[in-house]
């Protein structure tokens, strides 16, 4: 990370009272001898990780999409016998992401699915019971926090509910979406790095027909009006950004139904929301700036088994978003980038970027990839996201 160092002037305060007037500190008059100022530290502000940053402070955001297990990622993984406590390994299929993950200052996972106990059962859809072990690749791979609040939230129950939020709590993984109790479902999410406060509010449009046990254990339906006075809490204690994230959308498409274009757009018309993203449909989805914000309508997934119906639930987005501090202390989006991938690697599951810079080599074969990155390219450009700006993340190219 590249530092900046601002120099903060001593600021002497001078205390004006009456002839004569006294305090139990004693009498002040123009004979009192003058207070030296106290001499303040030199204040640094981060300019952020990622682009050069064009303001005295910048600050960058990672998103991808959902974390969607089936056994033909668990198995390769498994661990016999298991090694530390550990049954399955999957730093191998995950590994690709960290290298974007290091050039952002917060990144943010989407967990989709509950935990199973240790051991199993392990069961993928139509019920969901991922291993816990995912939850320390999580960690290890530099995540900061993951939202929660997901059409599989309930699959396992209060109980899978519960357990899932410990194994994050156990390794230290903030998160949102989901709760363990009512106090703490009306606490917002904020998270603080380099001085900059980063609020996240989650909501999600569905729980697939079942019931959480208590309506404040998920955050179930999505309600901007609800999402927006959550907004006006986090600007009250602090926040510096409020990011919007809505799991909505018609599975499989590649265009953005009118619940997320409305949802989103209500989000960022109330002037408290400076970003919007979404995840849920499995696949990829336009980015749009709209009155000066920036929506990310489909980020596909963060991981997932191969669909051989549907080709684009094998198809993922990473975005990038920087955003920088005026002078007035206000924030604006500075850049947005995006980085296309896909779920194998010479044939065998692993997370793989096939942006143009190819940080991890050929994926599948050199036709293969750019045929996703230029579908993924037209698909991220088709509401005009870059002729507003957004661009291709190449992170051979970052610098820190």
């Amino acid at each position: 990370m590249s530092f900046r160092a601002v120099l903060v002037a001593p600021v002497v305060a001078t205390l004006l009272f009456a002839s004569g007037c006294a305090s139990s500190a004693g009498a002040f008059n123009s004979e009192s001898p003058a207070v030296a100022a106290p001499e303040l530290p030199e204040t640094t502000v981060s300019t952020g990780k990622g682009p050069e940053c064009a303001s005295a402070q910048c600050f960058t955001l990672m998103v991808n999409g959902d974390m969607l297990f089936h056994k033909g990622l668990w198995i390769p993984a498994a661990l016999k016998p298991p090694v530390n406590g550990m049954n399955f390994d999957f730093m191998p299929l995950l590994e690709g992401q960290k290298r974007y993950i290091d050039q952002a200052d917060i990144a943010m996972c989407h967990m989709e699915t509950p935990y199973a106990p240790v051991g199993g059962p392990y069961t993928g859809f139509p019920f969901f019971a991922t291993p816990p072990d995912l939850a320390t690749t999580i960690k290890q791979l530099g995540y900061d926090a993951c939202t929660q609040a997901s059409n599989h939230s309930v699959d396992q129950g209060t109980e899978g509910l519960n357990r899932t939020i410990d194994v994050l709590d156990s390794l230290g993984i903030p998160h949102t979406g989901t709760y363990k109790t009512e106090e703490d479902s009306k606490k917002i999410l904020m998270l603080e790095t380099s001085g900059v406060k980063v609020a996240f509010i989650e909501y999600t449009f569905s729980l697939n027909g079942l019931r959480a046990e208590v309506p404040w254990q998920v955050n179930y339906p999505i309600d901007s009006d609800k999402m927006i006075e959550q907004a006006k809490q986090a600007r009250e204690e602090g926040a510096d950004l409020v990011i919007g994230v809505l799991h909505a959308g018609t599975e499989y498409a590649d265009y953005p139904n009118v619940q997320q274009t409305g949802e989103s757009r209500k989000l960022i018309d109330s002037g408290l929301f400076d970003f919007v993203y979404n995840h849920h449909t499995h696949s990829v989805q336009p980015i749009e700036k709209y009155n000066g914000k920036w929506i990310v309508y489909g980020t596909g997934n963060g991981i997932s088994e191969s669909s051989e119906e549907y080709a684009v639930n094998n198809e993922f987005l990473t975005v990038r978003v920087q955003f920088a501090k005026g002078a007035d202390g206000s924030w604006s989006t500075s850049d947005v980038a995006w980085a296309p991938s896909i779920n194998k690697q010479a044939g065998k599951y692993k997370w793989c970027s096939v942006a143009t810079d190819a940080p991890q080599g050929v994926c599948q074969s050199a036709s293969f990839d750019s045929g996703v990155r230029e579908k993924t390219r037209k698909t991220v450009n088709a509401m005009g996201a870059e002729a507003a700006g957004a661009h291709e993340w190449l992170v051979t190219q970052d610098s820190n």
